[in-house]
């Protein structure tokens, strides 16, 4: 599966749990808010300055090499 940035943040991490540190490693420690029950990867990136479509290439450079 690849991710994209319309994803819900909670789907994301459904998908593997180690995409959190990728996230908090980026300065989004709002993985475990209620804000990423419904907000987007896209939504959580512009809120925290980030590049979403850079955010993405993280991603799934990670799932991609096994972890």
């Amino acid at each position: 599966m690849k991710a994209t940035k319309d994803m819900l943040i909670n789907d994301l991490l459904k998908i593997d749990r180690g995409i959190a540190v990728i996230l908090m490693g980026a300065g989004m420690h709002c993985v475990g808010c209620m804000a990423a029950a419904g907000e987007s990867l896209e939504e959580a990136c512009e809120v925290h300055g980030l590049d979403a479509d850079d955010m993405v290439k993280k991603i799934n450079e990670y799932l991609e090499n096994g972890n």
